[in-house]
């Protein structure tokens, strides 16, 4: 959970996407991450983190649907969502922590 608490740490916005590979939708996700990471840049950091893999940290913030996006700032969640997001909002929700 180190590594962890040093992501969601940046002074940056950091989007994190809780995923899973055994999903169908996840290689269209993947793809309107793509999308949002580039249109952000250096303004935000994008990760995806497979909750199959991460079973403890999954747990730990109560991950119960799959994607669940939450963005942190300075090691606070400030937004988080359950159930698919088109790259727009995503974008637009990073944005208003820039």
């Amino acid at each position: 959970m180190t590594k962890f608490g040093e992501l969601i740490g940046s002074r940056i916005p950091t989007l994190i996407d809780f995923y899973s590979e055994w999903d169908e939708n996840s290689s269209n996700l993947h793809s309107i991450l793509r999308d949002v990471a580039s249109a952000l840049g250096d303004k935000a950091k994008v990760v995806k983190i497979d909750i199959s893999k991460n079973e403890t940290l999954a747990s730990a913030l109560r991950i119960k649907g799959n994607p669940t996006y939450i963005i942190y700032k300075d090691g606070e969640m400030k937004w988080r969502q359950t159930g698919q997001q088109d790259a727009n909002t995503l974008i637009n929700l990073v944005q208003q922590y820039v």
